[in-house]
């Protein structure tokens, strides 16, 4: 049986995307087809359906999910998780991206660890839906013109992570999950859900992708002071590890 490892890679494999693209180009066909609309040639709808994943600071939100306290023992690599996210948050800082956070019943499960430093964000909203996609979070979106992708990031990535992309995507959002900042209690549970997110054609990628595409000619005004971010490699949080 095939491990979660290579199920990972296996989902980020440019022949399978072409597979993929081709079944929701067919499903999407005879769906017109049904309603009695034009569809476009199959080469053509597998070329909408393709997600680029461009990212520049003035389209985009970071989106930090339920990094609490009482989740420090029970998710894996929780430590790793916190120094990744804390590294998004300056980035986001640096460039003057809107940062979006959310606390899953803080009642009970308490505040926004200590070391994330939520200096400068839009947004701090305790919630009892998993995903974060509340009316809150919609106004606050409607308010930033030109929002086209979200960097999510947090725990735990089978629930609240996987709930919150689905419904971005669903509202016409380019969702990008960065995997070295989102755990779960379960090595197991991330690895699918991770799997199963590539799949929609959700973004997978790392930190250091993300603010280094944000930032894109080492010419930017604040390339310096990004690359201080990433001199040191970020940890893997497990991602490298064998289940």
């Amino acid at each position: 049986m095939e491990n979660l490892d290579a199920c990972y890679c296996r989902a980020m494999d440019s022949s399978w995307l072409d597979e993929s693209a081709d079944f929701m180009g067919r499903e999407r066909r005879q769906v017109c087809k049904a309603e009695g609309k034009a569809s476009a040639p199959p080469g053509l709808a597998s070329l909408k359906l393709t997600t680029l994943g461009n990212l520049t600071p003035s389209s985009t939100v970071f989106f930090c999910c339920d990094m609490q306290e009482r989740f420090r023992p029970a998710i894996k690599y929780f430590g790793d998780i916190i120094s990744v996210g804390q590294r998004l948050l300056q980035g986001a800082r640096i460039l003057g991206i809107p940062v979006i956070v959310t606390e899953q019943y803080p009642k009970g499960l308490g505040s926004t660890v200590q070391e994330i430093d939520l200096t400068g964000v839009k947004l701090v909203l305790p919630k009892t839906k998993f995903s974060m996609v509340l009316p809150e979070v919609e106004a606050a979106l409607a308010e930033i013109p030109g929002v086209r992708s979200v960097v999510l990031f947090g725990v735990e990535t089978h629930v609240c992570i996987q709930q919150t992309a689905l419904e971005l995507v669903g509202r016409g959002i380019e969702v990008h999950i960065v995997a070295d900042a989102t755990s779960s209690r379960s090595m197991m549970d991330r690895m699918f859900a991770l799997e199963r997110l590539a799949r929609t054609g959700i973004i997978v990628t790392t930190s250091e992708a993300v603010l280094l595409q944000l930032v894109a000619d080492k010419d930017h005004p604040k390339f310096k002071e990004v690359q201080n971010l990433i001199k040191a490699s970020a940890p893997e949080s497990g991602l490298l590890s064998k289940v």
